[in-house]
């Protein structure tokens, strides 16, 4: 099991920078992509839809019994019990406007529960990646969350989406204020989830987030020593998870916090 982890860690590695190389070649081209909309401030363009194709032929490819579970394309079922979870450019709001916070993501889960997670930054050359029970790392390098024990020693990411109520997320960066926190936000999720892991955020909250979105980094997270809200894995693939991420020392007060905020 372990040595099969490896293999697939290993190769989301390097998938991931592949991938990221290509969504680059449509960072530096904007003026010639082709953007849609699919909703409120919720972009999608042809980079997102070319590198997820890649990802997925990549994958079909090496594991061709595994499920692949994407933001822009269907679901592919599996039998080996084995899903990738992909989001190919999070953060396709900055992408769009030449803003160099993106990245790539890849997860690999088994039965629901994730196993295998990287998160590739191509602007900082950056890839975090993690396997269940085999640490936290950063470019090779062992990661840790946040020792902390109050807010106001760092900075908390957040995150909102269409499927949540605008209030709720405005409560909460009150909420935060008041303890003498700051709030931080860069409209890449799993970015901010991977600055958990290493200690640069103190946590990471949001009401809903899509598995494409936040699986990997909620691994990294744990493997570094933070602690996660668990998600459900008989539902999370397909219908995400409420994230509540921190340093131990943290994790506490910011689940108080969106307990009162956020929707059951």
């Amino acid at each position: 099991m372990t040595h099969d982890l490896d293999a697939r860690t290993q190769s989301a590695i390097d998938l991931a920078r592949r991938a990221g190389e290509l969504g680059l070649e449509y960072f530096r081209d904007l003026e010639s992509l082709a953007i849609e909309s699919k909703g409120h401030q919720d972009l999608v363009s042809q980079a997102d839809r070319e590198v997820e194709l890649f990802i997925r032929a990549a994958i079909a490819k090496d594991y061709p019994q595994d499920g692949i579970v994407g933001e822009e394309h269907a679901s592919v079922a599996g039998s080996t019990g084995y899903a990738w979870v992909i989001d190919p450019i999070d953060g396709t709001a900055n992408f769009v406007r030449g803003i160099p916070a993106w990245c790539v993501v890849i997860a690999c889960a088994k039965d629901g529960e994730t196993v295998v997670g990287v998160i590739h930054e191509p602007s900082t050359g950056e890839t975090f990646h993690g396997r269940l029970g085999g640490g936290a790392f950063v470019n090779g390098r062992p990661i840790k969350a946040s020792a902390a024990t109050s807010l106001e020693e760092g900075s908390v990411g957040t995150g909102f989406s269409n499927r949540a109520e605008a209030e709720n997320i405005a409560v909460l960066i009150k909420k935060i204020l008041a303890e003498g926190g700051v709030f931080f936000r860069n409209a890449s999720g799993a970015l901010m989830l991977a600055y958990v892991a290493s200690g640069r955020l103190l946590g990471y909250v949001e009401e809903h987030m899509n598995a494409w979105d936040c699986l990997a980094g909620m691994l990294l997270i744990e493997e570094a020593g933070g602690t996660v809200l668990k998600a459900d894995p008989r539902t999370v693939l397909q219908s995400g998870t409420q994230v509540i991420t921190g340093g131990k020392g943290v994790f506490s007060k910011l689940q108080a916090l969106c307990s009162g905020v956020f929707a059951v």
